[in-house]
């Protein structure tokens, strides 16, 4: 093969030509993630395991992996993911499936979430989200005339979608399948589907969330913890209220990097779920502002990214990239919701920041994906315009 046509396989992706602030804020959330990991897990590994840096070198050795997953969607176009939909779409399915399997998935705390892979484990939602999200994306270019015209057109991809979260409630993931069937009702408003046609969802939909929140013990117990975790600070109100005390011992500004006392021996899951709560026990009122800010910036780029796709004429990487942005903003509002106690307790991680594999890399993917939009769309914007022709006299 040619240099030539290598080069045009995999095209060169200079800096220059992408979003520098939206890089800029996702280097420093992943450093913040790795200096966090190290300071919430560093007693605990010591004590369990009797390494202090474990966790520190599986998130490094994860973003070691995510970066390059990542650098290796900046190299793929946009008309790839576009026309692999139906394909991802399996693939997201036999994911979903897999991990229900017995003895294929595994259990953790009573949810069978993951499958095994040699030295690591794969939380199957975290791809599988994304598939499914590049499918509707997908299905909104192909079909928007049809989509904002009739509810047939609405209600197909949502009958795929609310398939997929039928089986992630039945690991159970009810975090997973909430953030899911918002991210992608949030694509397809963004494809122009009627404002009727969501509230003749809508209300249903609440109504069946309700009913598994009632019909669930353990769900109607996590609700009731968040509404008064005070009530039964000792059982299921314990891991809200040690955040609550790790958030309030913060104060202003925090009682310095490493100084958290929660992290010791309270705050359960610290490293996961929690990290931000070690972050305000350490940094204080002016670190969170600060956090919430840089989540605010990231959001803001990814979605001026779907703004200059939509400009270039390119309605498949603009709904994506909606969709990217509204999944990493809803994922990092529910997770420092939780943490606060402003939301009931949902198993998701602090986007690009928490301990966890699965959530880093496809996270790292999402960002490689969406700079790869934002080089495609400005390249398009750039390019010379045709000359009129001159025709004789």
């Amino acid at each position: 093969m040619s240099a030539g046509r290598t080069s045009r396989l995999v095209p060169a992706v200079p800096v220059k030509e992408m979003d520098r602030l939206l890089m800029v804020v996702v280097a420093v959330l992943l450093s913040l993630g790795l200096v966090m990991v190290l300071s919430a897990s560093i007693t605990a590994a010591d004590r369990d395991i009797g390494e202090p840096f474990y966790y520190l070198f599986r998130q490094t050795a994860y973003l070691g992996l995510g970066l390059a997953a990542g650098v290796a969607c900046l190299r793929v176009p946009m008309q790839f993911w576009e026309r692999s939909s139906l394909i991802l779409l399996i693939i997201a399915f036999l994911l979903l499936v897999a991990v229900l399997i017995p003895g294929v998935g595994r259990e953790v705390n009573g949810s069978t979430r993951w499958l095994p892979m040699g030295p690591v484990n794969l939380q199957v939602s975290e791809p599988a989200r994304l598939l499914i999200l590049m499918f509707v994306a997908a299905y909104v270019a192909r079909r928007s005339d049809e989509l904002a015209t009739t509810a047939a057109g609405f209600f197909k991809p949502m009958g795929v979608v609310v398939a997929a979260c039928v089986l992630l409630l039945l690991e159970p993931d009810f975090g997973a399948a909430t953030v899911l069937l918002a991210t992608a009702m949030a694509v397809l408003f963004a494809g122009g589907v009627r404002i009727r046609y969501f509230l003749m969802l809508l209300i249903p939909a609440a109504v069946c969330l309700a009913g598994l929140v009632l019909m669930s013990p353990y769900r109607l117990r996590r609700l009731t913890a968040f509404l008064d975790p005070w009530a039964d600070p000792y059982d299921s109100g314990f891991q809200l209220t040690q955040s609550l005390i790790a958030i309030g011992r913060g104060e202003i500004a925090g009682v310095g990097l490493g100084g958290s006392v929660q992290k010791l021996f309270y705050l359960p899951e610290a490293h996961t779920d929690f990290v931000f709560a070690v972050f305000a026990e350490e940094f204080g009122l002016v670190g969170v502002v600060g956090l919430i800010a840089l989540y605010g910036v990231l959001v803001w780029r990814v979605l001026a990214v779907s703004s200059r796709c939509a400009k270039a004429g390119s309605l498949f990487s603009a709904c994506l990239i909606f969709g990217l942005g509204a999944w990493l903003g809803a994922q990092a509002m529910v997770n420092i919701g939780v943490n606060m106690g402003l939301l009931p307790t949902k198993g998701l991680t602090l986007p690009l920041m928490s301990f966890g594999g699965s959530s880093l890399i496809v996270c790292c993917v999402a960002m490689g994906i969406i700079l790869r939009a934002d080089l495609e769309s400005r390249r398009i914007a750039n390019r010379p315009k045709p000359r009129a022709r001159r025709f004789r006299q």
